[in-house]
């Protein structure tokens, strides 16, 4: 089960060896990330992260492997 604070904020986010974006806040537990310009509709449609018309996307706890001091790591095999 994913855990995040606000000591989060900041992290980025990796799927793979691709990085998907960075956390831009945690509210009540949840992380929001800010996607990068880059990250392909395959991963955002992994992600249910639909269109790129939000600014922010809250990060499901189903999708997340790992949380370290350095980053957040999803799941590479959705």
């Amino acid at each position: 089960m994913a855990n995040f604070t606000e000591r989060d904020e900041g992290k980025p986010v990796v799927m793979g060896d691709e990085k998907v974006g960075m956390i831009s806040r945690v509210e009540h537990g949840t992380a929001h990330v800010k996607p990068d310009a880059g990250i392909t509709d395959k991963i955002k449609s992994t992600l249910d992260w639909g269109d790129a018309d939000e600014d922010t996307y809250p990060i499901e706890e189903n999708h997340v492997e790992t949380i370290t001091d350095d980053e957040v790591r999803l799941e590479s095999h959705m």
